[in-house]
């Protein structure tokens, strides 16, 4: 693909400032601007949002993976058959983000696709930072992005923290350095299945990202950037490693285990 931007951000600079401008309101003691609250989610269909799963078209929401019931946006796989196959996918909101912050109100529930990867159980997240879905081939796996790594408790009484960093064709600055794991564990305490957890995120820019569980900070790191590697079969001319991300899609993941989501909702930041 010719002239893609490094960001991978197919909306105009315009259209972003103008939606930026357009949530804002004055804070009456302040004077300045402040963010109003984006629900992202409506709680009654998929507007706003688009599917991409590996193997399948951009917009080709196979088998109702995601899908919406009782106010809820819900991850199954009763409408598969056969072998996994590898069918991860992720639901992207159309419009990118730079300096924000993101709440996201998660449960995880019965429904763990049996073929798909043993990682995979209890196992979802948000992607951001992301690139377009409009740019990922039909054979790319995952988006070259940032993921806030949501997991449930698997056995009783140990430990399997929530919140943590992963990083599908990206690298992060961990405590002074570019970190070589994939996955950055959390601080978080281990939750079970069927409880609701609100997970935040704090984004500003490609400068620090926080991730929030219930509260309380759970993990810190800096300067998001292109790298690394786990995605497979990307267009090469978007992958360019060192590229700072400073900007981005926001994705909800499906990767073979059924999750509930109730609430989705942004506030742009000041820079």
């Amino acid at each position: 693909m010719k002239n893609v931007k490094p960001i991978f951000l197919l909306a105009s600079t315009l259209a972003i400032t103008v939606f930026t401008l357009g949530c804002k309101q004055k804070n009456k003691e302040t004077g300045k601007d402040q963010s109003e609250w984006i629900q992202l989610f409506n709680g009654a269909n998929l507007d706003n949002w688009t599917v991409k799963i590996h193997h399948y078209e951009v917009g080709d929401n196979f088998g109702d993976t995601f899908r919406v019931k009782d106010s809820i946006l819900q991850v199954r796989y009763d409408n598969y058959e056969g072998h996994f196959n590898e069918r991860y996918g992720h639901l992207y909101y159309d419009q990118p983000f730079s300096n924000y912050h993101l709440v996201v109100e998660y449960r995880f529930v019965e429904g763990w696709y049996e073929t798909a990867p043993d990682y995979t159980l209890l196992n979802s997240g948000v992607m951001f930072h992301s690139q377009d879905p409009r740019t990922m081939p039909k054979e790319q796996d995952w988006p070259i992005s940032v993921e806030m790594q949501f997991l449930a408790e698997v056995n009783k009484g140990e430990s399997r923290p929530t919140g943590n960093m992963c990083s599908p064709g990206t690298d992060v600055v961990y405590e002074g350095q570019i970190d070589p794991r994939h996955c950055i564990s959390s601080s978080s305490d281990t939750y079970p299945v069927g409880e609701w957890v609100r997970a935040e995120l704090i984004v500003h820019t490609d400068s620090l990202i926080t991730h929030i569980i219930n509260g309380k900070k759970v993990l810190e790191y800096s300067k998001p950037q292109i790298g690394g590697g786990v995605a497979n079969r990307y267009d090469e001319s978007i992958k360019i490693d060192g590229t700072p991300l400073k900007e981005g899609f926001i994705a909800l993941q499906s990767e073979g285990q059924a999750i509930d989501f109730r609430k989705v909702a942004l506030k742009i930041l000041d820079e």
